[in-house]
């Protein structure tokens, strides 16, 4: 069924009008002014949302300590203590390269945090004083009284720096089933070489262990040349990564350029496609490829076209969302909703947009006390709550 999808779509990209409408940057806010249009927030029946932390900055990535309050990602470099409506911010943090897309991104919490108090960030990394960067992945010890993030280090580097300023990606998760840390990183705007090259950084998913030692297993492992910490290739810029919450699969969705924002299920050593399929064309109508299937390249398990600017991921998990448990949450800068996936196991079956008019949606994730939260650019952090 897949395969006649793919043949339609093929003679869409074809024929299309070679010039849709352009997809907006995935990090600076839209000039809406000239546009008049209300900001309310409109809302799906059933679901209503409140802001639980107001801030005017973007906030790219949060999670939560055991004690209940937040550690929070801003992209301007800051890393946030966030307790009720107040928040602190945390010395320690690295120093990041805030052109284009870059800066401060994810943040998440050491499987044994309790013991060892480690947070893990991802970074635009600056060389040559700020003039390149390129995504890292490092980690600290928060302070007991959460001030501090003590003796930062990097873990990886994915080299070379360049002054490109798009596709740093980057999202992390711990493995489930392995306890390993996935991270992603962008092509870094390289597409000709980096996603298709496991001799080179950029385009990838990442394993390693929480010291950054590759694991044994890695597919690249004793590969020549190859970067070892490699877990699959052949990806644009990803800023989704999550967990499935029964089968422990490590789900990633990713920015295509005009169309063709994909969902993928990552395994070990596969090969995605970018650029050599994709159901996106260029920025100024023109088309990449006229490829959307290749054998020993993976089909996404879900696409979109024209592109939402996905941002943000998670399964819904717990009992507070009836009828909505194991479905799949992505975030849209481009349009700014929450877009919710219907699932029948890795066959989605319907979208729904579950919050419309919330603002440039970065991260989503299910809290502690089973809610849905989302970080909005310029708004802050909301949860969702049923009504």
């Amino acid at each position: 069924m897949r395969y006649i999808l793919f043949i339609a779509l093929t003679l869409l990209l074809c024929t299309c009008d070679p010039a849709p409408e352009a997809t907006e940057t995935t990090t600076s806010a839209p000039d809406r002014a000239a546009d008049a249009e209300p900001t309310t927030m409109l809302t799906a029946a059933g679901v209503d949302t409140e802001t639980v932390f107001n801030f005017e900055d973007i906030i790219w990535g949060f999670t939560w300590l055991p004690d209940g309050k937040m550690l929070a990602t801003v992209k301007d470099g800051r890393l946030l203590l966030i307790d009720g409506d107040s928040s602190t911010e945390v010395a320690g943090a690295p120093e990041v390269r805030t052109e284009g897309q870059g800066g401060l991104l994810d943040v998440l919490l050491d499987r044994d945090f309790g013991t060892n108090r480690y947070v893990y960030l991802t970074y635009s990394r600056s060389e040559e004083g700020g003039e390149k960067g390129f995504t890292s992945v490092g980690r600290g010890r928060l302070s007991d009284d959460g001030s501090q993030l003590e003796d930062f280090t990097s873990l990886y580097d994915g080299g070379p720096a360049t002054d490109k300023g798009q596709h740093y990606g980057s999202r992390m998760v711990w493995g489930p089933n392995d306890g390993y840390l996935y991270f992603t990183i962008g092509d870094r705007g390289n597409r000709d070489e980096n996603p298709q090259d496991t001799t080179r950084d950029g385009g990838k998913v990442y394993r390693i262990a929480a010291d950054g030692s590759i694991p044994p297993d890695n597919p690249f492992v004793g590969v020549a040349g190859a970067k070892e910490a490699i877990y699959s290739y052949g990806h644009r810029n990803l800023q989704g990564l999550t967990v499935h919450p029964q089968t422990g699969e490590v789900w990633e969705h990713e920015h295509g350029p005009r169309g063709g924002d994909e969902v993928n299920i990552i395994e070990a050593g596969k090969n995605y496609g970018w650029p050599v399929i994709t159901y996106g064309i260029n920025y100024d109508g023109s088309q990449i490829t006229q490829e959307v299937a290749k054998e020993g390249m993976e089909q996404p398990v879900h696409y979109w076209v024209p592109s939402i600017a996905p941002s943000g991921m998670a399964f819904i998990t717990g009992d507070r969302y009836p009828g909505w448990e194991n479905d799949l949450l992505v975030g849209s800068l481009k349009y700014s909703y929450l877009k919710l996936v219907h699932l029948d196991g890795d066959e989605v079956t319907g979208e729904q947009d579950i919050i419309k008019n919330i603002g440039r949606l970065r991260d989503v994730r299910m809290g502690p006390d089973g809610y849905i939260y989302a970080s909005i650019e310029g708004t802050g952090i909301v949860r969702v709550v049923p009504v």
